[in-house]
């Protein structure tokens, strides 16, 4: 079966997450590349500055509010998108929140509001979307996860599992999507700046602004490739460490990170945050 690559005549790009970082910097991305662009978020004003950024651009963007924590809200959007402005081509679900997760003083909230955000927000975009593109025949769907989803690294017991979660929920679909001519990739990337990742106290390897992260991931979207991973050496040292048995991947990750010398935590809750790698 030949293999579907959206293209701005087919139809709509709708991205979630889209008031900041890579959902952002996509946006503006495929605008310029001649799609008509529908963005969601729960920031309205946010999605109307990244619609007046791209005003001049060949393409367009449409602003339509939505949480993806609402099923009933992204059931909205796709409606929306289908009777007012077309055919959706192209969707690339990027919503994401980092809360890190300390043994010492577990609390439950943090693992729900991870959960909910980072894997049911993606179902419940992921739901409408594949019912829309099975009526048409075709589609293109791209998950945005994260390398952190690769294998368990300090305080991401949360993160990490929603985005380990996303790996495995994509690669299991894609046995049937093959069939429905709807193609399915998964995205997964390292650090992304950000206002937050500039106050992080660890190492942020292969750091990338969200503008390169948006051009790797176009230029992903194009290609027959089931992955998108970047950066490229980042990724690559995160897979190889899975191939380690755990004496030795414990000890690399204790090294790298420094973790095993720092001392228990005791600053009590933390706030939920986009990740500082989205």
């Amino acid at each position: 079966m030949r293999t579907f690559i959206a293209q701005p005549e087919h139809g709509v790009a709708w991205i979630s997450g889209a008031s900041t970082g890579i959902g952002h910097a996509l946006a503006l991305k495929l605008a310029g590349e001649g799609y008509k662009v529908a963005v969601t978020a729960r920031n309205h004003e946010s999605l109307a500055e990244l619609q007046a950024e791209a005003s001049g651009l060949s393409g367009s963007i449409i602003v339509l509010d939505g949480d993806v924590t609402d099923p009933e809200d992204m059931e909205h959007v796709l409606a929306s998108i289908e009777y007012e402005h077309g055919a959706l081509a192209l969707a690339i679900f990027n919503t994401g929140v980092y809360v890190p997760v300390h043994a010492e003083e577990m609390d439950r909230a943090d693992f729900e509001k991870s959960f909910a955000v980072n894997l049911s927000g993606v179902v419940n975009c992921l739901l409408p979307a594949v019912r829309h593109m099975k009526a048409k025949g075709q589609g293109q769907i791209a998950i945005v996860s994260s390398a952190a989803g690769y294998g368990g690294l300090p305080t991401g017991a949360a993160y990490g599992a929603a985005e380990a979660a996303l790996i495995n929920m994509a690669e299991s679909l894609k046995f049937d999507l093959d069939k429905m001519g709807i193609r399915i990739q998964i995205i997964c990337h390292g650090f992304t700046e950000s206002s937050l990742a500039a106050k992080n106290r660890f190492p942020m390897p292969s750091l990338v602004s969200p503008e390169k992260a948006a051009e790797q991931i176009a230029a992903g979207l194009k290609s027959s490739s089931f992955e998108v991973n970047f950066p490229k050496r980042f990724t690559l040292m995160l897979k190889l460490l899975q191939l380690m048995p755990y004496g030795i991947y414990f000890r690399l990750v204790n090294r790298w990170t420094g973790w095993r010398n720092r001392p228990l935590s005791s600053s009590g809750h933390h706030p939920a945050t986009p990740h500082p790698a989205e």
